[in-house]
């Protein structure tokens, strides 16, 4: 019998190794499917479905973990960062070996994320989003989650997932302050119908100027990754339109509903887009 070249073959596992990783799969997602709100219908919905992280840093690492852990079924990263040593105090994903080789967020994710759930792909995206690029690298996904630290990308990602329809969600920290946003257009007010133009670059306090301890990084991304799960596993009606603020040293959380939206914003009323206007 003659044998092919250029060909290789791998024999089966064993049926008794297929049974187990078959059953190791079920397993995985086991208590999250007990979870009622989500059950079988709602992990198969977040297997099925596709979540854009905007910011691979504190916030994002954390929110990355989360949801491929959570067996999102593709998870697109848009950062254009490098690990540095300051980040390992409060980023998840990353190690010393990471800042020695001053590694892209994003790549150094992805192979991580690799090793904690192959089942959920991961798609790395090293650039800075813009009014250039945002409808390439943001396209129509279940979800958009904001882990930026500047608010100009902000009122850029409230504009286009306006405009497209697309719930995203904001969070930011610093020091150990927190807060978060869930913005679905048509029935939450936006970001620009609570703000309608960005803060003076002073009032944007930074990790940079006030330092940042880790857990309220960890507390804001946790929050916002509850919430994109109600969106994953088709439970939007479940967000409720509250703006969440966390004090974390002195223990103060405060949840505050939000009006309904500005019937004269100028982004989700009037349609006027100007952030996705290129410079």
């Amino acid at each position: 019998m003659r044998r092919r070249r250029g060909r290789r073959c791998f024999p089966c596992p064993p049926r008794e190794e297929r049974n187990s990783m078959e059953e190791s799969v079920a397993d995985r997602y086991s208590r999250q499917i007990l979870f009622a709100p989500i059950g079988p219908a709602g992990q198969a919905r977040i297997a099925a479905s596709r979540a854009v992280l905007i910011g691979c840093g504190a916030l994002g690492s954390t929110l990355a973990n989360a949801l491929v852990r959570a067996g999102v079924g593709q998870l697109d990263i848009i950062d254009a960062d490098r690990v540095t040593w300051s980040n390992l105090q409060r980023q998840t994903l990353f190690d010393e070996e990471h800042a020695r080789r001053n590694r892209f967020k994003a790549e150094a994710a992805a192979e991580v994320l690799a090793g904690i759930n192959p089942d959920s792909r991961v798609t790395v995206h090293r650039a800075r989003l813009s009014a250039h690029n945002a409808a390439s690298l943001i396209g129509h996904p279940a979800v958009v989650l904001d882990a930026t630290d500047n608010f100009s990308t902000r009122y850029l990602i409230n504009d286009y997932c306006v405009r497209e329809g697309l719930p995203w969600i904001y969070g930011g920290c610093a020091a150990a302050y927190g807060n978060t946003i869930t913005v679905v257009p048509g029935r939450t007010p936006c970001l620009r119908c609570l703000f309608p133009e960005p803060p003076p670059a002073e009032a944007n306090l930074t990790c940079h100027q006030v330092g940042i301890i880790g857990p309220i990084a960890h507390v804001v991304a946790s929050i916002q990754g509850a919430e994109a799960l109600k969106f994953l596993s088709g439970h939007a009606e479940a967000v409720v339109p509250r703006l969440i603020t966390i004090d974390l040293w002195d223990n103060r959380f405060h949840s505050t509903p939000l009006a309904p939206p500005d019937p004269d914003c100028p982004c989700c009323a009037r349609r006027q887009f100007s952030f996705l206007e290129p410079a």
